[in-house]
């Protein structure tokens, strides 16, 4: 397994210095050729995807992860769409971001270049695949992809199709390229090729991300597990309060930006909280509540300290009554998974200090964390939502994968 995967690794090193010399114009009519196998290829690519949900069904699958793993007409659809706009994006690549000039007459830029060979590790959401693809070609990178097992014969297909597009267009099929296999080994074996990878991005659940963190030579850029938070204040107007819940929690509940927690102050609550839990029980939500929010609502489960930690990926919200903005920030900052929080408010004060207060990616006030994508930013599609500090953060377009490097101009200097 480790030589093959060496193979496919060399052969993307040699793929992602022909792609560094591609120009924009280039890399976006393999881009648009790809977006176009999708939809003349579509029927190929449901009936692949159709065995996988089958094996799904049959395992015993659960709704929300059958959600991720399930391809539409309109799901392929908006793949397609994502490659498109990928293309209609600038190209960071050779952007110049900074210039100046010493005092002895050189000349110095910090040019945009790519990261070079990108592995993605994910679970079973095949328009990851997709996204991957567009977002690494444009910038200039080769990927190596190695999906969830459970997407396997989606994730064939895609790649082949994808392939055929960059073959249309004259650009080497080998810029990308699947690891198409079942073995968990060959995760661990994909996170030794340092020297082969540039960077590996796991995209998944907590088990994933932090099995990548922990074993891999390669670097890592940390996507997040999304144990997300809304917290309504005291001035928050009703309609809207409900209406953002409702949305952040039940819009697509399977996502990393559905909510997990709802914090409620407790003068808010007195008023309008059982309301709003009939509004979510409506909506198939099961409430799981503190002893404050359960004397509210006395239909709602009993919370654990389990539950505060819980990225539940299903129609299950935890619910918890707090005095004020600094307990829900306190909150936040001790369960939170640093992915995307918001605040309801009419006190604009009281949202200033939240938004500055609470460390995550990205913090919302009076807006559903559920925008928390690559897509709804304006950035096409996204390669996934990086929940550490370090070279990018938040939802991560094509600007996340690119580096740089100094290019230094002059007419003889010589250090003295």
């Amino acid at each position: 397994m480790r030589d093959e995967l060496i193979r496919q690794a060399t052969e993307l090193r040699a793929a992602a210095q022909q792609l560094a010399n591609c120009t924009t114009a280039q890399k976006n009519e393999a881009l648009l050729a790809m977006a176009d196998m999708l939809l003349r290829r579509q029927d190929e690519i449901l009936a692949a995807n159709a065995e996988d949900v089958q094996r799904g069904e049959a395992s015993g699958m659960s709704k929300s992860l059958l959600d991720r793993l399930r391809l539409t007409p309109e799901r392929v659809q908006a793949m397609a769409e994502g490659l498109r706009q990928v293309a209609a994006l600038d190209d960071p690549v050779g952007k110049v971001l900074e210039e100046w000039e010493r005092p002895n007459g050189m000349r110095l830029q910090k040019v945009a270049v790519p990261l070079g060979v990108v592995g993605m590790i994910y679970e079973s959401r095949p328009n990851v695949t997709v996204d991957a693809a567009g977002l690494c070609l444009k910038t200039g990178n080769a990927v190596m992809l190695r999906g969830g097992s459970d997407a396997l014969a989606s994730n064939r297909k895609l790649v082949d199709v994808l392939q055929e597009g960059l073959r249309q267009a004259g650009m080497t099929d080998k810029a990308v390229q699947l690891v198409a296999t079942t073995d968990r080994q060959a995760v661990h074996e994909m996170l030794q090729l340092r020297g082969y990878l540039d960077v590996i991005i796991p995209r998944g659940g907590a088990g994933l991300i932090q099995r990548v963190v922990n074993e891999s030579k390669v670097p890592v850029i940390e996507t997040g597990v999304g144990n997300c938070h809304l917290y309504i204040a005291r001035s928050a107007e009703p309609e809207m309060a409900m209406a953002l819940a409702v949305n952040a929690k039940t819009q697509r509940p399977s996502v990393c930006n559905a909510i997990e927690t709802l914090l409620v102050d407790r003068d808010w609550a007195a008023r309008h909280l059982a309301e709003l839990a009939a509004r979510l029980a409506e909506k198939g939500v099961t409430l799981k509540g503190c002893a404050v929010a359960r004397e509210m609502v006395p239909s709602m489960e009993e919370a654990t300290e389990e539950d505060w930690e819980t990225e539940y990926l299903d129609l299950v919200l935890a619910v918890k009554v707090v005095e004020n903005v600094d307990e829900a920030i306190e909150h936040i900052n001790r369960y939170g998974t640093k992915h995307s929080e918001g605040i309801v408010t009419a006190d604009e004060g009281e949202a200033e200090r939240f938004l500055h207060a609470v460390d995550a990616a990205v913090v919302y006030h009076n807006v559903s964390t559920r925008f928390s994508d690559g897509f709804e930013f304006g950035f096409g599609a996204e390669i996934g939502i990086s929940t550490q500090k370090l070279h990018a953060r938040g939802p991560m377009g094509l600007a996340a994968l690119t580096t740089y490097k100094y290019v230094v101009r002059g007419n003889g200097q010589i250090r003295q």
